[in-house]
């Protein structure tokens, strides 16, 4: 009788715990980066939404360094934010130090860049996320996902809850079967002191799809009250913090210093005693590590010739004396890593809060992924973020924008929503991951796209609020701000065109800067087009424009300058998209039988009969698709 009555309390009890959960449009698995920007957009746009992490505390949490942005990053964050996204509201509430970054080279080169604190960051995520109208939240870790004629249906979790969506959306970091990696010790995890995720994989494989291992990496994290700067080179923060959000949010007063010290042979010495018991250099990690962030080691060993190397030592926050050593990320066994940064200078008495550790997870080579995100074999299910290869907060956080706003979409059976290489850095990355896969963690940078002068980090929101305005991302505000913002460089550029200015205006101006003297009469757009001339410099001379910057704040005329000083460079790039553009247009069939196209080469025939590229623009950019393979797909589609 008494186990009759556990049994049927136990039915009644799961029962209850499944019809608890009424059928969400969208659900979201993992709650890094990637998954709070896919449940803040899904949300947003309106559809029902659950977001599952195995730990409520860690919602939004900076696994790795304590920063957003940098070096094409930055770009990425500000795009983000022009479509409605929190990570820039985030990192500007949370930053306690703002650098714009290559600000001596051309406009395409500059990137804003945060130093965060690391609790307050994840603090504010969780706040946003809590006070954004229909999501909902689930600790529990997914184990299963429930599949009906090749369309996702559902979660099932470690509970043995069934939750029903219409789309699903993994965004599982290094959590897939992670493996952590100190020495010779290796041991199960997703991240220092949290669990791996099981079953996943495994269920995912024996549907079809291709899974792999890689590897990343993190530094010792250091007690700043036991280092000596003293020995150590300062870094500022920018005296103008512009910082990411369009929304003009408060800036902070004071900024924390971050130090900058070397590496040396001595210290270098000690890590190659180490090297036997390297769990990279001994095979027992298969994975690939990120090529442009390498551990210490790798360093040393890739760059034998190098007797030193920079290492950033950021603070992690306002309130804490914790340190990270960016630059000096590790996976040498404990005592390795004490000895050795006890060599570096300023790090003499250092104290250790915890070692440096390497994890190994699974990944998803994402060419099995459609332009939208949305898997190729699964119906309605998405990946976005580690999942698909790629490492850094800012490309796992575009990633779940993009599969947010994509899942909601198809929920409500409406069109997908993409973007091309030519209008956003997100429209770059995903088309690089779909169409050339990745083999090692991807990052992104500007070289990697070919229209980078016009995907500047000041024009992130003439480019996107608008699309985003359309699909309900965006709010109200932030059209009228874009509005005010494009007006007034409009005002400021019509200025420049039809203003002549004069020798006895200017001609004192100009010989400080070396430029040659005016004559005659000259249109100042003209004189703009100097090298060396700006906008502040013919401020001192022309009373009219000084007058403007009562009017017109510095994101106007910053923007308006760029247009103006590089239009001949931005028309060019403008005209090669347009080109490129039409080969966008031309849909391929899904289906099409490459096999029977002989004309094409060998190479070309697999690789598209493999990738299914949606359009020719697609196809075009397949490593081993030439352009002779393009011609002929062209003939047979009747476009030569």
């Amino acid at each position: 009788m008494r186990i009759t009555f556990h049994v049927e309390r136990s039915i009644k009890v799961f029962d209850y715990l499944c019809a608890m959960f009424r059928e969400y449009d969208v659900i979201v698995v993992g709650a890094g980066h990637a998954g709070c920007e896919a449940a803040a957009a899904a949300a947003n746009m309106g559809s029902s939404t659950l977001l599952i992490t195995m730990n409520m505390q860690t919602i939004g949490q900076m696994s790795c360094n304590p920063a957003m942005g940098g070096i094409a990053k930055g770009q990425i964050v500000r795009e983000i934010d022009a479509m409605g996204g929190y990570s820039g509201i985030v990192s500007d509430r949370s930053m306690v130090q703002f650098r714009m970054l290559n600000r001596s080279k051309g406009p395409a080169m500059w990137s804003p860049r945060t130093q965060n604190d690391r609790m307050l960051f994840a603090g504010e995520w969780r706040s946003m996320l809590e006070k954004t109208p229909n999501l909902d939240f689930w600790q529990d870790t997914i184990t299963n996902l429930l599949i009906e004629n090749n369309q996702v249906v559902g979660v099932k979790t470690s509970m043995g809850i069934d939750i029903r969506a219409k789309a699903v959306v993994l965004t599982n970091g290094t959590f897939l079967n992670g493996l952590i990696h100190i020495g010779e010790k290796n041991f199960g995890g997703g991240r220092a002191g949290e669990k791996a995720a099981y079953g996943l994989t495994e269920q995912l494989v024996t549907l079809g799809f291709e899974a792999g291992r890689m590897k990343t990496g993190t530094p010792p994290r250091i007690d700043g009250r036991s280092l000596d700067y003293t020995k150590m080179e300062r870094q500022e923060g920018d005296v103008d913090v512009v910082g990411f959000s369009y929304k003009n949010l408060p800036k902070p007063e004071k900024q924390l210093c971050c130090w900058i010290t070397h590496t040396h042979q001595g210290v270098h010495d000690i890590l190659r005693e180490g090297f036997d018991k390297s769990p990279m250099f001994s095979g027992r990690i298969k994975g690939l590590g990120p090529r442009y962030c390498p551990s210490v080691e790798d360093k040393i060993d890739r760059f034998a010739d190098k007797d030193s190397h920079q290492l950033f030592i950021e603070p992690e926050g306002w309130n804490t004396v914790e340190i990270y050593v960016n630059g000096f990320s590790t996976s040498l066994p404990e005592d390795i890593q004490h000895r050795a940064l006890r060599a570096v200078p300023g790090f003499e008495n250092m104290k250790m809060f915890r070692p440096g550790y390497a994890i190994e997870y699974d990944y998803f080579p994402p060419t099995q992924l459609k332009n939208t995100l949305e898997t190729k074999l699964i119906k309605n299910l998405f990946f976005a973020g580690q999942i698909n290869g790629t490492t850094g907060y800012e490309e796992a956080a575009c990633q779940g924008l993009m599969a947010g706003i994509n899942a909601h979409q198809n929920a409500k059976h409406k069109e997908a929503f993409t973007l091309q290489r030519n209008e956003a850095y997100i429209g770059v990355l995903i088309d690089d991951l779909i169409t050339k896969g990745t083999e090692e963690p991807y990052r992104m940078f500007t070289s990697r796209a070919e229209y980078r002068i016009l995907l500047r980090q000041d024009n992130a929101d003439i480019r996107l609020t608008e699309k985003s305005h359309k699909l309900g991302l965006a709010e109200e505000d932030r059209l009228k701000r874009l509005d005010q913002k494009v007006a007034g460089m409009n005002e400021l550029k019509k200025f420049f065109k039809e203003y002549s200015v004069s020798p006895e205006e200017l001609n004192g101006v100009l010989a400080s800067v070396n430029s040659a003297e005016l004559k005659q009469k000259l249109k100042l757009e003209k004189v703009l087009a100097r090298p060396n001339v700006d906008i502040a410099l013919l401020e001192k001379g022309v009373l009219p424009l000084h007058e403007m910057r009562q009017q017109f704040d510095n994101e106007i005329f910053e923007s308006a300058e760029i247009e103006m000083k590089y239009e001949s460079y931005i028309q060019k790039e403008v005209e090669l998209a347009d080109k490129m553009l039409r080969l966008e247009d031309i849909r391929l069939n899904p289906d099409f039988d490459y096999s029977d196209l002989k004309s094409l080469s060998i190479e070309a025939r697999q690789k598209l009969a493999k990738l299914r590229p949606e359009t020719l623009g697609q196809a075009s950019r397949i490593s081993g698709v030439s352009p002779a393979d393009v011609q002929v797909l062209m003939v047979r589609l009747g476009r030569l």
